[in-house]
């Protein structure tokens, strides 16, 4: 017996004493680590007070707090930063669809301001901004190495005043300068039209409206050609959309999706991470499409893109998109402001991260430059321009409008494909596929 319990006294002395040998280098770590994070609070402190006690000219001890809380939510990444409380209204209304500005979607590269895109029938997208454009002036003030929340408040101002901005574009010797008036923007999030028989939604962004404006159109357009027996497809335009909701960007996709997962986010705890996935339900009922992507595809955009690409539901077209493949919460914080901090990255349904990569289209299909149709110079020499020929006496009259009617078409798939190439090209893959459509 007193062997039992030496033994079992000296197997717990043996295990108090391995729990002291491992924990004590951990708790020693810890303790340090702590200590360096005082001193540097303790720096911090110090370096305010002689800011406040030396510098120049007297400062607003809030704005260099909030400067100080910005420069170390900016140094993580470009898209985390401070938002004091009037930005953060401004966010929630701009979410909502509405908001005051120029129209243009921004981030910071080496210190530049960069053009994400131009939104559609905003006064920069009308002024000519260009996605990829670098902004490196607003009325003669530089902005090189400022933070990006105080250059976009450089461009903010009254509606109706005007403001003119300074970009370097890829292909021009000099820098333009373009004179822009502020307005109030009200973004239609979904546009939609006719190409013959396919059914076009340019989504310009992802609000609170987008999934109710893309439905309500697709409703329109299958009623306005007879039902959906008589609809060839759908193109999904997501050129130049910055992004937006997480949670619209899921219900596009699943507009178009029965089946499968839309997007995973995973933080840096496995355990946070959350997984999206498809209702049963195809608004269109497995009708063909495309979507039309480029390097202003971003973000939202990118998991739709992504996910109907991975399912093999559309055909994606155009060039690659812009690769923000991380997901920012909104953090309320005393004082009415907030913080937007990524916290993690999503994944298409495959398990590809497209962080800086971004999404590479099936066929990479260029923009042309707008044009006019020419006409050629020598008449379209056929049999039936030839002298004497024989007419084709058997088509009826129906056969004749018929073929009328596809002249007009071809016609105006001419035109269109001077005005917007990628979009010319992208119906033409729709009605090829439907040609292939058991009848």
């Amino acid at each position: 017996m007193k062997k039992f319990v030496m033994a079992a006294l000296g197997g717990t002395a043996a295990g108090v004493l391995l729990t002291t040998q491992v924990a004590g280098p951990l708790i020693a770590q810890e303790n340090a680590r702590n200590t360096t994070v005082y001193e540097q609070l303790d720096l911090f402190g110090d370096v305010f007070e002689r800011i406040r006690t030396y510098y120049v000219e007297d400062v607003d001890e809030a704005e260099l707090i909030e400067a100080a809380i910005n420069g170390m939510l900016t140094s993580l990444d470009p898209h985390s930063s401070y938002l004091p409380p009037e930005d953060h209204e401004a966010m929630q209304v701009q979410t909502r669809g509405e908001f005051g500005g120029l129209g243009i979607e921004v981030t910071q590269e080496d210190g530049f301001v960069k053009v994400i895109t131009p939104m559609d029938g905003t006064p920069a997208f009308d002024a000519g901004v260009e996605a990829g454009d670098f902004i490196t002036h607003v009325d003669g003030t530089s902005l090189l190495g400022l933070p990006l929340s105080d250059a976009v408040e450089l461009m903010r101002g009254e509606i109706g005043s005007e403001i003119v901005i300074t970009v370097v574009r890829e292909g021009e010797e000099e820098p333009l300068e373009i004179t822009i008036v502020r307005d109030r923007i009200r973004l239609t999030a979904v546009r939609h039209r006719l190409e013959g028989n396919t059914a076009v939604l340019r989504v310009a962004g992802f609000t609170d409206q987008t999934y109710p404006n893309l439905r309500d159109g697709l409703e329109e357009m299958i009623e306005e050609v007879g039902g959906i027996e008589n609809l060839e497809g759908v193109v999904l335009d997501l050129r130049n959309n910055p992004g937006g909701l997480l949670t619209q960007a899921i219900r596009v996709s699943d507009a178009f999706l029965e089946q499968g997962e839309i997007v995973s986010t995973r933080g840096r705890d496995p355990e946070d991470g959350e997984r999206y996935n498809a209702t049963p339900g195809d608004l269109i009922e497995g009708l063909p499409m495309v979507v039309l992507i480029n390097g202003g595809s971003a973000s939202a955009s990118e998991i739709v893109a992504g996910a109907l690409q991975d399912h093999h539901r559309a055909v994606i077209v155009g060039t690659n998109s812009f690769g923000k493949g991380s997901v920012q919460s909104v953090m309320p914080v005393q004082g009415d402001g907030a913080m937007r901090l990524t916290t993690s990255l999503y994944y298409t349904p495959s398990g590809r991260s497209i962080q800086a990569l971004g999404v590479a289209p099936d066929i990479l299909v260029e923009q042309r430059e707008i044009g006019d149709v020419e006409e050629s110079a020598f008449p379209e020499r056929t049999e039936a321009s030839l002298r004497g020929s024989l007419a084709n006496g058997s088509l009826t009259e129906d056969e004749i409008r018929q073929l009328e009617e596809e002249q007009e078409a071809a016609r105006a798939a001419a035109e269109l494909r001077a005005e917007d190439y990628q979009m010319a090209y992208a119906i033409d893959i729709l009605a090829g596929l439907n040609a292939l459509r058991p009848r």
